[in-house]
């Protein structure tokens, strides 16, 4: 038995690398050895919160059986989304926010979901039930994933919940909400010096639908005609990850953090199943629509309803 391997979801976010940061940090003053992991590295708007608050990122790990046999999930519990060798060790703890799906244990084991919108927002629960102080550097990531998970807020994922936790958490960290929050998120949205097979991996997530397998990817971004004129090329490379991954359609997401709407992007098949999940008619290919900022509130449920009902 080695020791507790804390980690997020593949192409991590935010509040995939916070929150595997801040659940190792309460298991070891709970005296359990833990660490945390990654499955990949930090996006500008995370290495933005890391390096604010002076913590380095977690190491990043492939595989996990090869050192360990036991492993908590942040932020995620689908196998997909998921180190490669899940299947090889035991899921002791799962801490996240999102749907169960694809998802099941040999063993009894501990499971906090809740709907709110970021998992830190539970952590800070677990730090307040265990009587565990936390300190400033872990406070700021923990405030900063929410603020990522939220858009500071606006996201419909938002609960009361996480505007009071990232309340607090500020206090901790000595942060201005706001100020922090915007600098924070358009950090996260300087995307011009990114290849187009960067920009479609760097918050993506899969899923089966109805037989079907999606990728979904999102990006933040302040200018989506900017983006767009790299359309082709965005294109060609979601075109070649279908056929390299065996995926059916991928749809990327983006989404215009001042204007709290995205633009939806399909590459596949079936793309009228994706038109009538939003109940929206093509625009030169495009979907556009205000008031979508949310993929696990506004862009999974309706595709699962319209491919699987």
């Amino acid at each position: 038995m080695g020791k507790l391997l804390v980690f997020g979801h593949q192409n991590p976010d935010t509040d995939a690398i916070a929150s595997a940061i801040s659940f190792a940090y309460l298991q070891n003053q709970l005296g359990v050895e833990a660490e945390a992991v990654a499955l990949g590295t930090p996006n500008e708007e995370t290495q933005y919160a890391l390096n604010y608050f002076k913590k380095d990122a977690p190491r990043v790990v492939e595989t996990v059986a090869n050192e360990t046999d036991q492993v908590a999930l942040m932020d995620h519990c689908e196998a997909q989304q998921s180190v490669s060798d899940i299947q090889d060790v035991e899921v002791k703890f799962v801490v996240d926010h999102h749907r169960i799906a694809n998802f099941q244990t040999a063993n009894p084991l501990y499971y906090r979901a809740e709907p709110v919108g970021c998992t830190n927002t539970i952590i800070y629960k677990l730090y307040k039930e265990n009587d565990v102080e936390i300190p400033a550097s872990i406070a700021g990531l923990m405030v900063s994933a929410i603020i990522s998970d939220t858009l500071l807020f606006k996201s419909p994922t938002c609960t009361k919940q996480d505007i009071v936790v990232a309340t607090e958490l500020s206090t901790i960290a000595g942060i201005d909400l706001n100020t922090y929050g915007l600098d924070m998120l358009k950090a996260g949205t300087n995307l011009s010096n990114k290849s187009e097979e960067v920009l479609i991996d760097l918050d993506a997530k899969s899923f089966t639908m109805g037989g079907k397998n999606l990728r979904i990817a999102q990006v933040n971004t302040v200018d989506v005609p900017e983006l767009l004129e790299r359309r082709a090329a965005l294109v060609a490379a979601m075109s070649a990850s279908n056929a390299a991954n065996n995926y059916d359609i991928f749809v990327l997401v983006i989404t215009d953090i001042l204007t709290s709407e995205s633009t939806i992007l399909p590459v596949g098949t079936d793309l009228d199943t994706v038109a009538e999940a939003f109940n929206a008619s093509y625009q030169d290919g495009l979907l556009v629509l205000p008031g979508v900022v949310s993929r696990k509130k506004q862009v999974v449920p309706p595709l699962t309803n319209a491919f699987e009902g």
